[in-house]
């Protein structure tokens, strides 16, 4: 949707032209109406899938993450709640420091206790 008055072939070529982003895909942009955006999109799903391909010697592996959202918002607000809970979870027991979401540990990010988590999800 855009606003009123705004150059929509400009605002498209900004998008399609976006570095590291949509620059390198054939992208199409289209621009809907704000009642259609309200009845029709309004939950904004989102969904990907990413392959991951290695290899140990002489056999190769795939690893597959997939995604489906009914609401990237949504999943998107759980997941920061979930970081920074696991952040407290570590302050409180002395861990301080800059960290990254691949040095947070899944104990921490499941709001679950440790050894129902064990018995539960392993």
């Amino acid at each position: 949707v855009a606003k009123e008055g705004y150059d929509k072939e400009k605002i498209r070529e900004e998008i399609v032209t976006m570095p590291c982003y949509f620059d390198e895909y054939d992208t199409t942009v289209e621009f809907i109406t704000l009642e259609e955006l309200k009845a029709n999109h309004n939950s904004l799903p989102h969904g990907g899938i990413v392959l991951r391909s290695g290899s140990t010697g002489e056999n190769n592996h795939v690893i597959e993450y997939s995604l489906k959202l009914d609401s990237n918002p949504e999943f998107t607000g759980s997941v920061l709640v979930a970081y920074a809970r696991a952040v407290h979870k570590m302050y409180c027991e002395n861990q301080r420091g800059c960290k990254t979401v691949f040095d947070i540990p899944p104990k921490y990010l499941i709001n679950m206790d440790y050894s129902e988590l064990i018995k539960t999800m392993l």
